[in-house]
Parts: structure tokens; sequence; C-alpha cells
């Protein structure tokens, strides 16, 4: 892979980006009025949804279709994968390179800039509330009743003692059937002892129909699904043609880009916005220019993520290496009465906002 660096393949157990971390730094004496931050280079993490889906045999399906007339049920053990939405972000990391120091004239009223904890510069002069995106909960209601239908409380002493798994299956199929025609009973009020009010009732109704649900997953199997996260960390130097990111199975799901027990995913990134190269002349004079506080114009490219049969994520992306770097003139921050706010994209280094 000559043109991209391939960093990373993570399992995330629980989807979602942890909010970044901002620290403020005040630009006092003891640091000469100066503060120091780096300027980020892009990484673009591809991250995927892959749903793991486990199907479970019941004990006694061979008699599903003879005692509950079910056809469709699980036969055997078995464990496919999915791959689900696919999302590209934008995640800059500290350039040990591109490193520089916010400096502020003595007298400058209370300057300050905030940071991220590795050091990007997020604002000058302005309080800076860092974006994110908090972890997606499991439905944990769902998950709870899963595992009470499951619960090996619902084996009747018959069933237990019934000498054959032919006859397990027959009581097994009698108690479902005992326990629908209670739960119509309590419907239709044709019941002996009703359930004092509309809540007990639901609450009743609802362990009878955990208690069938368990009983027939002996019968039909169960099937439950699990999604998890998977990221691939890119670094794009140069413009990428069909380039292998990661490669998935259905039988193994995701897997790496090298191996060939899975179906690639290609990457194509062609950059439609790019600085023009300088001359060496025209870079040394610009270098002597860039004083004040340096920030990055990043350039844009698009991309696309796809597989041989479909198109899984198209879009653009702001990519540092593709672009410039300018600066903003010292002269702005020298205004004691009404000290000029900047706000920066972090993870690209580019200018967000000023405010006079």
């Amino acid at each position: 892979m000559k043109d991209m660096i391939l960093l990373a393949c993570l399992l995330i157990a629980v989807p979602g980006m942890a909010q970044t971390k901002v620290v403020k730094a005040n630009a006092v004496k003891a640091n000469d009025y100066g503060v120091t931050y780096s300027l980020p280079k892009t990484q673009l993490v591809v991250d995927a949804e892959v749903t793991k889906v486990t199907y479970k045999a019941g004990p006694y399906y061979p008699y599903a279709e003879k005692y509950l007339g079910v056809k469709d049920v699980i036969t055997e053990d078995a464990v496919t994968y999915e791959l689900g939405k696919v999302k590209l972000l934008n995640r800059g990391v500290p350039d040990p390179e591109n490193t520089f120091v916010v400096s502020f004239k003595p007298g400058t009223v209370a300057p300050y800039a905030y940071l991220t904890e590795d050091g990007l510069l997020c604002s000058i002069n302005a309080e800076y509330t860092p974006d994110g995106t908090a972890g997606k909960k499991e439905d944990a209601s769902r998950n709870k009743k899963q595992d009470e239908a499951s619960d090996a409380s619902v084996l009747s002493e018959e069933l237990l003692m019934a000498g054959s798994t032919a006859k397990q299956a027959e009581v097994a199929a009698k108690q479902i059937y005992r326990i629908r025609e209670s739960r119509l009973n309590i419907l239709t009020g044709d019941a002996d002892n009703l359930p004092p009010d509309g809540q007990a009732m639901k609450l009743v109704i609802d362990q009878l129909e955990q208690q069938e649900q368990a009983l027939t997953n002996l019968f039909v199997g169960e099937t439950t699904r699990a999604t998890e996260h998977y990221e691939v960390t890119i670094v794009p130097n140069e413009d990428l043609e069909k380039e292998v990111v990661f490669r998935f199975s259905e039988h193994l799901g995701i897997v790496d880009a090298d191996d060939l027990g899975g179906a690639p995913v290609y990457m194509n990134l062609k950059a439609i916005d790019r600085a023009p190269q300088l001359d060496p002349k025209e870079a040394e004079k610009k270098e002597k220019m860039m004083k004040g506080i340096v920030y990055n114009v990043p350039g844009k490219a698009s991309v696309e993520i796809f597989t041989s049969k479909r198109t899984l994520y198209k879009g653009e992306v702001q990519v540092t290496e593709f672009g410039t770097q300018e600066a903003l003139a010292p002269v702005m921050f020298e205004d004691k009465k009404a000290p000029v706010k900047v706000f920066f994209y972090p993870e690209t280094g580019a200018i967000k906002q000023i405010i006079q």
C-alpha cells in the first residue's frame, strides 16, 4: 500500500465516539506570554457496523411440525455476519513537524487558548465546548426480556422427568397450549381468578408470553443479534484507487485487507481541491511571512467506499495534506479593550469562526 498507511483495525463493543477533552492554557509571564500548540494531520477513520447473527437450534426441532404445525425452524447451530452502515470520520492527530507558539504581548487582557489534551488548537480568547457523540445504549428492557425468555425455570417437573426426547417434546407442547389457553381466558374474562387491575393483568400476560416463547424456542430455535463497530484508520498521502481497506466474510466478519478469506471492501479517494505546489523560492518566501497564529487551510477529497456489488459510502472530506497553511497577524490580538476571539476545527486546524 504505497499511497496509504493502514494504522489499525479496532473492535469497539459499544458504538460511538468519545467526547474530546480540552484544557485551558493561559498566556502569562511564566511562559513568556506564549501557548504552544500543534496543527493536525489528517487521519480518516472508516467506521463499519457489523452484526453477528447467532442461530441456535432447539432440542425438539424434529417435532416442531408434529406438535406446533411449524415448518420453518432452525435445525443446526450457525453464526453469520452482516455488514451494515459504513461511515467516514475525520480524526486529526498532532503533527510533530507543525508545532507553533501563540505569542501575546505583555499587557494583553487575559489572553488564553483552549487545546485538546494532545495539544491541538481549539480556540483563542474564547471558551470552547467540544462536540461529542455519546455512545448508544443498548435496549436493556429488550435484552432483559430475552434473558427471561431463556430461563430454565419454565421447564416443569413433568418435562424434566420425561424419559425420552420425544416424550419431552410432547409435554412441552402441552405446556404451550395450556399457557395459550390461560392467556385467552384472562383476556376474555373467563379465568377463575382474574388480576385485580390493568397493571396486574399486563404483568401476568407478559409473564405468560415469556414462558410461551421460552418453550417455543425449544422447537423453533433462537436467533440473537449483536452489533459491533470496527474501525480502520488511514492516513491519506496521495489519491487512492480501488485500495483494499478491509475484507468482509459472511462467515468470519471483518478480516484484514490481506486475508483472502473475505471479499474486498475498496476505497477511492481523489483530491478535488488541492493547494498548488510552490517552488523552493516561493516556499521560502512564504515561510518568512508566516508570523502570528498559523492555521491550516485544508484541501478537499471525494471518497467512495464500495464492494463489487454496492456502494457503502460516498461523500467529501477535508484533508490537511492536500491544503496549505496561513497565519493570523499578531496585531489582531493586541486590542486590550476588545480582544479578538477565534474558533478552530481541532480535527483539521482550520478556522471555524472569528469574532471581533
